[in-house]
């Protein structure tokens, strides 16, 4: 079957602990335009309403910082993702900090409710922590802990108040009363800043990370194949790409939390490329771009745009 794109811009940046992934998509139309690009036309796009305005208010839940309009952001996303594939369309996000990818989880978990998903995540980082693990509150560090339902207490640190208890609860519940994953469905490819409880996640559930050397000397065409039969026995694959994955050296340090040391540009147009062509992906999304800390004027929304042009024409063909 034909999949079909459809755009959903999220401008939200409520996750994040530095500010500016809010502005990530317009600085990739800004890349579009510079490149005559007619991406924006192309496909219909659907603008999905942020809680930006609550970064101007303070906060309680130090743990768990704005969670609770992390939640009512979580709800627009997640109805949003499942419309979109109730319209039969292929979502194809582009997102400010990748709190957002739990949302998104959920929404294919909405319309999917009985299909096993598998998650490609693409990142310099784990995001596997929770309020009782976290070592700055961010929320963009716990999507995959969302999704899982998975609150690690062996590993706890933070004592949590009882009212960032209890929208986390809430939280985790978007989708259904079950996990939307199990880590055992889910492989790191670029993962290389972690802390410890994230490490004892990974470690318990042998949840494999393609690290950037494995990539480099094993090649991307085999790292894929071996993703690909780990995650077999899913029905269905949603990729996460968060740009921090390059390395900051060669794209820009145009994102939140570049990581020295990542995938290069060829390696990852080429993975993300390979990826997209397997029929049970259903879903992908791009985040974490931050024109407001790129040391090249706008050196990565315009890496990214070259990356989700490619990728996109290869999703609808």
């Amino acid at each position: 079957m034909k999949r079909v794109i459809e755009l959903l811009e999220i401008t939200s940046e409520l996750g994040a602990g530095t500010r500016g992934a809010g502005l990530g998509v317009g600085a990739l139309k800004v890349a579009a335009l510079n490149k005559k690009s007619d991406f924006f036309a192309r496909y219909p796009s659907i603008t999905v309403r942020d809680f930006n305005e609550y970064l101007f208010q303070d906060y309680t839940t130090k743990h768990a910082i704005r969670i609770e309009h992390i939640l009512h952001e979580f709800v627009q996303i997640s109805g949003s993702v499942c419309s979109s594939l109730e319209r039969g369309s292929f979502p194809f996000l582009l997102s400010g900090d990748h709190s957002t990818a739990a949302a998104t989880i959920a929404g294919i978990k909405k319309y999917y409710p009985t299909s096993k998903l598998g998650v490609i995540w693409v990142d310099a980082h784990a995001d596997f922590h929770s309020p009782y693990t976290s070592p700055s509150g961010n929320v963009h560090g716990m999507p995959l802990a969302i999704a899982a339902q998975m609150d690690n207490l062996e590993q706890k640190v933070n004592d949590v108040s009882d009212e960032t208890a209890e929208y986390w609860r809430k939280l985790k519940a978007i989708g259904g009363k079950e996990p939307n994953i199990s880590p055992n469905d889910i492989v790191y490819i670029g993962v290389r800043d972690t802390e410890a409880p994230e490490d004892y996640i990974i470690d318990k559930y042998g949840v494999k990370n393609f690290k950037v050397d494995e990539v480099k000397e094993k090649g991307v065409d085999k790292v894929v194949e071996e993703t690909f039969n780990i995650l077999d026995d899913c029905d269905i694959i949603y990729v996460s790409f968060d740009v921090d994955s390059m390395d900051p050296e060669e794209i820009s340090r145009g994102t939140g939390t570049p990581v020295k040391n990542g995938l290069s540009l060829v390696d990852t147009k080429h993975l993300l490329n390979t990826i997209v062509k397997n029929e049970k992906v259903c879903c992908f999304e791009i985040v974490e771009i931050n024109p407001c800390l790129d040391d090249k004027i706008n050196k990565m929304a315009e890496t990214a745009f070259d990356i989700i042009d490619e990728v996109s024409k290869i999703v609808e063909h």
